[in-house]
């Protein structure tokens, strides 16, 4: 079940609310977490009910685990996180693995052709945070019940934010959470407006002329090329941010507070800075679990490269079985070295300057993420550094005429559908991740005024008349 769906909006969500408060006003608090839990699990199969047995097996084996865990017993946690990783592995790696030793080995052997589980990413991830959190004594869970409504609770289930036990569960356990807060309700559903405006209207309309570029296209001149790397540039935060919104809109009409995921990343004028920005659970998770027990840095310059080009190389494989994400996760890893580096030797970059290269390498790296194989990311890198030809407008032609004589082309943008008008959704796209606050912004500022009540009206209704073509959050496929 989709969040941008109308049987979702229009009929689990306010059942699944209104269920859970009567519930809690009648003081059946465990019958109100047990329905979320079966709520939530009935949202998860509804893609498939072959995924459930898994995360359902997940669950138990952690549970069981978390609560056998303590500072001494260092191989019981070790073990915990091989059985996790092994079971992320063997549906999201195999195949990657075996085409790779084919290759290698000129072997054939069968491909297992797996289909990944939804949220495995995810909730594998939130699980082992669990385990390394009990191991250290920083959170235990007692409770079945509240351990199960913390992995699968539905809002934060398929593509996050990723939570940790200790800042979710107790907001569970407090009384005055029980009861229907409607400042809650108002910000929630002000969330949610906005993140399903930024799904449906903005990523989805984006998304066309990504997808012709990258999967469509053959070739692509010099601005078709920046017109598909810059699609998806947007196409990928506007419908990942606007996921994680709806999440915490969501979760806000329960009265659980998410972690914010987005803050403007591309707004970053440094690439640490858009790691501070982008994704932020996730890059949480890399800092607590993978950088820092690598030693961080603190051992020594040589040290801190190694492990940070080590922690993103981890992060691309997270992303996806493919060397395009290795690769980029490489490259962002290799760009963190530069910066610390170039930061020790005390250089200061113009601000607009630091932004215009941040941006770019972002969007550059972004053609690897997207590129199904490597020949994809090539054709579109090749057309966006000129070698496959320019072409302007024809509608400038009759000003610039005179650059035919230096082998530039002019005509239409028909490889990846993009008109002369359509070029006005880019500047409304760098306006929005630019000059406008972004939705935790809007909530730590808002006041209600009949205006703002019209405008984020007006977002929800559109979107929703909007919902004629259903298209699946990017994140699902990671």
């Amino acid at each position: 079940m989709l969040f941008n769906s109308y049987e979702f909006i229009f009929i689990f969500l306010p059942l699944s609310f209104f269920v859970y408060f009567y519930l809690n006003y009648k003081n059946f608090t465990n019958i109100s977490k047990v329905f979320l839990v079966f709520s939530s699990l009935f949202f998860y199969s509804w893609w498939n009910i072959i995924y459930l047995p898994i995360i359902l097996s997940s669950m138990v084996f952690n549970y069981i685990l978390g609560n056998s865990l303590d500072r001494d017993k260092r191989s019981l946690l070790i073990f915990g996180i091989i059985v996790n990783l092994l079971l992320l592995g063997y549906f999201k790696y195999s195949d990657f693995l075996i085409e790779n030793i084919n290759y290698i080995s000129n072997n054939n052997f069968d491909i297992l052709d797996l289909a990944l589980p939804l949220a495995i990413s995810f909730f594998t991830f939130q699980q082992i945070s669990y385990l390394i959190d009990s191991y250290r004594g920083e959170t235990r869970e007692y409770n079945f019940l509240n351990y199960a409504l913390f992995v699968t609770f539905f809002p934060q289930l398929i593509a996050g934010p990723i939570v940790h036990h200790k800042e979710m569960m107790p907001q569970f356990d407090k009384i005055s959470n029980r009861l229907r807060n409607y400042k809650n309700i108002s910000m929630g559903i002000i969330i949610f407006s906005i993140g399903l405006f930024k799904k449906i209207i903005i990523a989805d309309t984006f998304s066309i002329w990504a997808n012709n570029g990258f999967d469509s296209a053959t070739t692509l001149t010099l601005v078709e090329a920046w017109g598909t790397s810059i699609s998806y540039t947007f196409e990928l935060y506007f419908d990942f941010s606007g996921y994680s919104d709806m999440a915490i809109g969501i979760a806000l009409l329960f009265n659980i507070k998410l972690p914010i995921n987005f803050n403007s990343p591309y707004k970053s004028t440094s690439i640490q800075e858009f790691w501070r920005r982008w994704h932020i659970t996730l890059s949480r998770f890399l800092k607590d679990y993978i950088y820092i027990p690598l030693g961080g840095n603190r051992f020594g310059e040589f040290n801190t490269y190694i492990n940070l080009m080590a922690t993103f190389i981890l992060a691309g494989i997270w992303h996806g079985a493919g060397w395009t994400f290795i690769f980029w996760g490489f490259i962002h890893g290799l760009a963190l070295v530069i910066h610390r580096a170039w930061s020790r030797f005390g250089f200061r970059l113009w601000r607009w300057l630091a932004w215009f290269i941040t941006f770019n390498f972002i969007n550059i790296a972004w053609v690897f993420f997207r590129a199904k194989e490597w020949e994809d990311a090539l054709m579109v890198l090749s057309g966006m550094f000129g070698f496959s030809g320019i072409k302007i407008h024809s509608i400038l032609k009759s000003k610039l005429v005179f650059l035919e004589n230096y082998g530039i082309e002019f005509g239409t943008y028909t490889t990846i559908g993009l008109s002369a008008l359509d070029m006005l959704w880019f500047i409304f796209g760098f306006i929005i991740i630019l000059v406008f606050r972004n939705s935790n912004e809007y909530i730590d500022k808002y006041v209600f005024t009949y205006k703002n009540a019209f405008i984020y009206s007006l977002m929800f209704f559109v979107s929703i008349l909007s919902l004629n073509k259903v298209s699946e959050f990017l994140y699902f496929n990671f």
